[in-house]
């Protein structure tokens, strides 16, 4: 199967792998992120928007654009998300819980939102929702991200019930610790937050795993792409992670 797939965060990073994955199997492309720059480095066959994901206006307007480009769309990818503080709960700041949730949680549940009226007035479609280990096992220094994490696997869960009898399926994706500059910046500051050096931080996150290893990008873009294929027909309200499979998960170093 090859169709029409909307990512969100899709400019770069995990999205950009998804994308990629998604082209190599043939789907139409449309990405949405908040970086202008990265949006336009993207191909130029692919669709883009500059969008904040937790604004709601913002996310209407995206979905009536791909309403009258597209006519539909086949599947989505809600896969925006941001870091947020890396301190002991005690020390975290309101406003940054609420900026985290609002991306992580809200973000993907706005894109559901507005994508599901889509899906089944078509009678059918795939959704796939980026969480994380963290939403699996928890994150010292990362309350906010983790019960975001957390979180959208619930409505995940509750998007498959809801939207089974359409047609429509609804999966997550948990990715590990994935190469990149986004990682870095999650290895620096949970570096300081622990008293550790970056690389005791990175080492201790590929040792708590049982292949050794961190994940590259695009290991989640082909599960995401085979989630949404007619290969995952029938593959609905899982929780799958991309990790090397996590045997520890705040391995002490």
């Amino acid at each position: 199967m090859s169709g029409r797939v909307l990512i969100t965060a899709g400019a770069s990073g995990v999205g950009r792998a998804m994308a990629e994955s998604f082209a190599r199997d043939g789907w139409q492309i449309w990405i949405a992120d908040m970086d202008a720059a990265a949006l336009d480095a993207a191909p130029s066959s692919w669709m883009r928007s500059q969008v904040d994901v937790s604004n709601e206006a913002a996310v209407k307007t995206l979905f009536g654009e791909v309403l009258e480009v597209w006519g539909g769309v086949d599947a989505l990818c809600a896969n925006a998300g941001i870091a947020g503080p890396t301190a002991a709960v005690e020390e975290i700041k309101l406003q940054d819980w609420q900026a985290c949730v609002a991306v992580n949680l809200e973000g993907a549940f706005l894109a559901a939102k507005y994508a599901a009226p889509l899906m089944k007035a078509q009678g059918g479609g795939a959704i796939v929702v980026t969480s994380s280990t963290a939403g699996q096992y928890g994150y010292p220094y990362r309350a906010p991200y983790a019960a975001a994490k957390w979180a959208v696997i619930g409505l995940t869960k509750t998007l498959a019930m809801e939207l089974g009898a359409y047609g429509v399926r609804a999966n997550v994706i948990c990715p590990g610790a994935v190469e990149g500059p986004r990682m870095e910046g999650v290895l620096e500051r949970e570096a300081a937050a622990k008293g550790m050096t970056r690389d005791a931080v990175y080492n201790g996150y590929a040792s708590g795993t049982a292949m050794g290893s961190f994940v590259e990008g695009r290991d989640i873009g082909e599960m995401a792409a085979f989630l949404c294929s007619d290969k995952a027909r029938l593959v609905s309200g899982q929780v799958i992670a991309v990790d090397g499979f996590t045997v520890n998960p705040d391995p002490k170093v």
